[in-house]
């Protein structure tokens, strides 16, 4: 059995603590800010980053230093046979290509980059079943062919408070904006393997959820109703300073899928707060690996 070193960015929600709790290595996702460039649980909490933001300060998000994450690499491999790194989905950033191009030269056979296009609760997931994978003798390069083959069997809805970070963003017109601003209408946007991709427009959080529960059911009864039957299906929670919302739409979940196991509540990566804003509220659902 093949000795094998996880590297994940903080992208996936799991944080330093978390990381060496599970053995994994966690990459702090960098934020610049004004001329700092700042990292995501190391020197900029989440507290701190939605300070700035209601504060209306610029926050853009960049790569990892690949010259870091390399130099990880190397000293991982000092103590295991190979390296899974698992950036945030491809559709996404261009982390993985560049991840890739650096693994391919430098390590080949030894790193192996994971796109499994997922990001937040789906990508913790992955890292969850790459760690049952290795406990079942799998090397790398299978557990990357298989958490990329799965990789779109996992779907997140979200609703946004406020269109002013997605205007920041350019992901909607100005005028869009002030048009959903006097309209007070929130926005729920999906992640389907890709970009953040509009889905629907509602007034309320009301509203929100239940479209959100609607969405995830006709997925469930649809697209993942053999990883359902399977009992291989979960649903989890992503928020942004929304806690009591979020524990109230837990409640609400396990009462509307009472057969399928609800697995965490968690922050959402602080790289798509970025572009979202504060009270966020969010539900993925995904396949994971189950030993038979």
């Amino acid at each position: 059995m093949k000795k094998i070193a996880i590297v994940v960015d903080s992208n996936s929600g799991i944080t330093p603590k978390e990381g060496k709790h599970l053995g994994i290595s966690v990459v702090p996702m960098p934020f610049i800010i004004g001329d700092d460039v700042l990292y995501e649980e190391v020197d900029l909490k989440q507290e701190e980053f939605y300070r700035l933001q209601r504060e209306g300060v610029r926050i853009t998000t960049s790569q990892p230093n690949i010259n870091e994450i390399v130099e990880l690499w190397a000293e991982l491999l000092k103590t295991h046979d190979q390296v899974l790194h698992f950036p945030m989905s491809s559709a996404l950033s261009q982390s993985y290509e560049t991840a890739q191009r650096f693994a391919e030269e430098q390590f080949p056979g030894k790193v192996f980059v994971v796109d499994n296009k997922r990001i937040s609760i789906t990508l913790k997931a992955s890292v969850f079943d790459a760690l049952k994978l290795i406990g079942e003798g799998l090397d790398a390069k299978e557990i990357k062919e298989y958490l990329e083959n799965d990789g779109l069997n996992s779907t997140i809805y979200l609703v946004v408070d406020t269109l002013k970070y997605l205007k920041q963003g350019g992901r909607v017109t100005p005028a869009a904006a002030a048009i959903g601003t006097v309209l007070n209408i929130k926005p729920i946007l999906t992640i389907q393997g890709g970009k953040l991709d509009k889905f629907a427009m509602v007034t309320n959080i009301k509203a929100a959820k239940k479209k959100m529960i609607s969405a995830l059911k006709k997925d469930i009864e649809t697209r993942f109703a053999k990883f359902v039957q399977a009992g291989e299906f979960a649903i989890a929670i992503a928020h942004t300073t929304n806690d009591e919302n979020a524990e109230i739409f837990k409640q609400e979940l396990i009462k509307e899928f009472p057969n399928i196991p609800f697995t965490y509540v968690d922050p959402l990566s602080l790289s798509i707060a970025t572009h979202t804003g504060p009270r966020v509220l969010a539900v993925g659902g995904y396949h994971f690996y189950k030993k038979d």
